[in-house]
């Protein structure tokens, strides 16, 4: 099997670039990209059980991956919800899948979103970890749009061996992820 085109990318150059800018002493400090989880969940649906088998059936689609189902943990009477009931699907992409799904997602998914201006730089957890959530899966080149039984929303988590929230956008920026530019307002505010 052949090397995925950004993970050549991230050694040959994000590497070297990271290891420049942050002064690393060691490579093992330089940041990652460790996993990606793509996570769903269905518990507003009144006919739940259909709606996650569509969603494992699109999620599967996307990533290439087949889904694990998700379970409620405990009763919710107020959401009309029951322990161990079917409740949303996820997976967790790695290595290979995980660089390829990455490239798609930059090149091809993320500029299909409506009125696109970049992705949101406030969505990362104060350890280099970047959540986006996309509302709708036909941006995704995978699904066809006549085949789309309902709209399903996904977080998607890109997870990063970053230490900290800027180590991490460096590292999600020089892989090529669009972030959105600061207006010259919030640049002014900044500062």
């Amino acid at each position: 099997m052949s090397t995925p085109t950004l993970l050549t990318y991230y050694k040959e150059k994000v590497v070297p670039a990271l290891r420049a800018k942050h002064n690393y002493a060691n490579v093992h400090q330089i940041p990652r990209l460790e996993k990606i989880v793509v996570t769903t969940c269905m518990g507003k649906q009144p006919d739940r059980k259909q709606a996650v088998e569509d969603a494992v059936a699109e999620i599967a689609k996307i990533t290439g991956q087949k889904p694990a189902v998700t379970y409620a943990r405990k009763s919710v009477a107020n959401f009309k919800l029951r322990e161990g009931e079917v409740l949303g699907a996820r997976v967790t992409l790695r290595s290979t899948q995980m660089w390829e799904f990455l490239d798609r997602f930059i090149n091809i998914t993320a500029p299909n979103i409506r009125d696109f201006r970049g992705l949101p730089t406030r969505s990362f957890d104060g350890r280099g970890n970047y959540a986006i959530g996309i509302s709708d899966q036909s941006i995704f080149p995978e699904i066809e749009l006549d085949q789309i039984k309902r709209n399903i929303g996904f977080d998607i988590i890109f997870v990063t061996s970053a230490p900290t929230d800027a180590e991490g956008r460096d590292l999600l920026e020089a892989l090529g992820m669009p972030f959105r530019k600061p207006s010259k307002k919030q640049e002014e505010t900044a500062n």
